[in-house]
């Protein structure tokens, strides 16, 4: 019996080696860093000697050079001399698929995305967290809500980015849908939506535990509205600086407000922010640009990269739409910063830029927590921005540390994803750089990059001639990545050429009797498309697109190509989509096109606006 026992461990410990061998067998290679002083991102001080074992995209452990034991195989970065920090976040930007290679090769690992993905944020967060594209980890919001009209069209998609709440009831449920799609925080734009429709929706959000966000104040949505409400997370520091001045009314400009600063009016705001865990992402240089005692020396650095070959044939420039951006600055050769010429004015005006400064400054100190954030989108160089905006924090007074707390661990905490990111331990998402210098001896030193690791990998930084990312869309990030385009172009067509409305309002429509044969073909328009989303590799499927003026003849192109369809009304149509055409990912265009003659030549050319189908990736 005692043999049978013995004889039975001894097969369960041959079976337990070898298990562990199989199993170390496919485990992918470590990667250690070693040597270099580590700033971990937690405000402690610098740690020399460390060791960073990272396997599969996690930190398995960090611990002392030679205290610490080395997995098999492991690939060693040799970082003595240099120093260890985790990589930077944007925490204000906009989703924007070719500024992927910005990002990444100035640092920034982390973009939290203000609103403007739509589904396509979805499916670009997946896709990096999967490796399956290049990028910055994004923290989505899917959209937000807020009151503008132009995204009242009703043809918007359930995910569309501006969403309109009508009622209470209808914002609980626009904030669950984004909540159940995966949203990691609530945005909302502006301040115009009535307060118990804003209440619901935050109310919504934090029984979803979600961070609560707000880019600007106004009426009925007051800063002290706000905050009392419990919008925890505002982009702009909005209404800081009318709430602070001894006249509100005398002044619009926002820096001609903080120049005004009553100090006890600025004390009683910062108790009020701190005591309901405000975070606050101040924008330094969006708010006051040329004020920064080296903005000069910032946009030759802008200019410097958008004259980069690879940059410039990819980067489109049809989406500056005539704002004063770097690659238009390179252009003109002038600045964006547009400095008042009155001295007093510029004077008044420079005063008011220090206040910025000194208030966020007060804030930090009394216990608040200061981000940097760029608003980034097309008019700005994404990544350099944030490199900026930490040199503005630390000529503002904040400390290095703090600064690089600001750019890491605070941008994680203010999304609950501490756990997750934003410090190099154990557990953590391994995204850290390797620079070449000391950031906490002069913050300029975060751009001297070395080696970046994202998600465990080490990172090539270069500038792709053509973003990897198989989704990437430039011609209407402004309006959201839409499934359907030109829905106030859809909206006005109908009235005019059917008499109908909005898509709630099918107006004089016609009925469902087949499709006519007109001599002059109506110019067609697209409503709606779905399914809108499909997965690579995905059986022949058929897609429903809705609209208005659909005759025989008509031709429906995917990807530029015919395919077949069933006509079923005037308004509908049936496509088919074989097999053949889901097997990659991408964002693939669906247009009707009309016969000619067109009887409406002042509408357009007998091509529909544009639907967009996703098909992503397979995992």
């Amino acid at each position: 019996m005692k043999r049978s026992i013995r004889g039975a461990f001894g097969v369960a410990a041959l079976c337990m080696i070898l298990g562990g061998m199989t199993a170390q067998a496919q485990q992918p290679a470590a990667l250690v860093i070693e040597g270099g002083p580590l700033i971990d991102g937690n405000g402690g001080v610098p740690v020399h000697d460390q060791l960073v074992v990272i396997q599969g995209n996690r930190i398995t452990a960090v611990g002392r050079k030679g205290q610490t034991m080395y997995p098999p195989n492991s690939q060693v970065i040799k970082a003595d001399g240099k120093f260890i920090v985790p990589g930077l976040w944007d925490a204000h930007s906009y989703g924007t698929w070719f500024l992927n290679d910005f990002y990444v090769n100035n640092g920034v690992t982390s973009l939290i995305d203000n609103g403007l993905g739509g589904e396509l944020s979805i499916i670009h967060k997946e896709a990096v967290n999967r490796g399956k594209t290049s990028g910055p980890r994004y923290v989505i919001s899917i959209g937000s809500q807020s009151n503008n009209p132009r995204f009242n069209t009703g043809y918007e998609p359930l995910l569309f980015p501006d969403r309109i709440p009508k009622s209470p009831a209808d914002a609980r449920q626009i904030t669950k849908r984004f909540v159940d799609a995966g949203a990691d925080f609530i945005f909302f734009q502006d301040a115009a939506l009535p307060l118990d429709v804003v209440a619901a929706s935050v109310d919504e959000g934090k029984k979803a535990g979600k961070p609560i966000a707000l880019e600007r104040v106004g009426n009925p949505l007051t800063l002290m509205k706000a905050v009392d409400m419990g919008f925890n997370y505002l982009t702009h520091s909005p209404g800081v600086a009318a709430e602070i001045a001894k006249d509100p009314s005398k002044w619009r400009n926002e820096l001609d407000l903080y120049s005004d600063m009553d100090p006890a009016k600025a004390q009683a705001l910062i108790k009020t922010l701190v005591d309901h865990k405000v975070t606050l992402v101040p924008n330094f240089i969006n708010i006051a640009p040329g004020y920064q005692k080296d903005f000069r020396r910032f946009e030759e650095e802008d200019a410097r990269i958008l004259r980069d070959p690879d940059v410039l044939s990819f980067y489109p420039e049809a989406t500056i739409l005539g704002r004063p951006t770097a690659l238009g600055l390179l252009r003109s050769g002038t600045s964006r910063s547009q400095l008042p010429t009155d001295p007093a004015v510029l004077e008044r005006r420079r005063q008011g830029y220090r206040n910025l400064l000194k208030f966020h400054l007060d804030f930090l100190h009394a216990g608040g927590r200061v981000l940097t954030g760029g608003n980034t989108q097309v008019q700005r160089v994404a990544g350099v921005t944030i490199q900026h905006e930490m040199e503005a924090f630390v000529e503002g007074g904040f400390t290095t540390m703090e600064t690089l707390q600001a750019a890491t661990k605070w941008a994680a905490e203010s999304m609950h994803l501490q756990d997750r990111v934003g410090t190099i331990e154990g557990g953590r998402l391994a995204d850290l750089l390797i620079l070449n210098g000391d950031p906490l001896q002069d913050i300029r030193n975060a751009q001297k990059i070395d080696t970046l690791v994202f998600n465990g990998k080490v990172t090539e930084r270069k500038y792709h001639s053509w973003p990897s990312d198989p989704f990437m869309d430039s011609g209407d990030i402004i309006f959201g990545n839409p499934p359907v385009e030109s829905l106030a172009w859809v909206v006005a067509l109908k009235k005019a050429t059917t008499g109908g409305g909005g898509g709630e309002d099918e107006g004089a429509q016609a009925p469902a009797r087949g499709m006519p044969n007109p001599p002059a073909s109506p110019q067609p328009a697209i409503e709606t498309i779905s399914p809108t989303l499909l997965t690579e590799g995905a059986p022949a499927t058929t897609i429903t697109v809705k609209g208005f003026n659909f005759v025989r003849r008509m031709q429906v192109l995917f990807n530029g190509k015919p395919v077949p369809y069933k006509g079923v009304s005037p308004t509908e149509i049936q496509v088919m989509l074989d097999e053949t055409l889901l097997r990659a990912p991408g964002k693939f265009d669906l247009v009707i096109k009309n016969p000619p003659p067109v009887a409406t030549p002042d509408w357009g050319n007998g091509t529909s606006n544009t639907a967009h189908l996703l098909v992503d990736f397979k995992y």
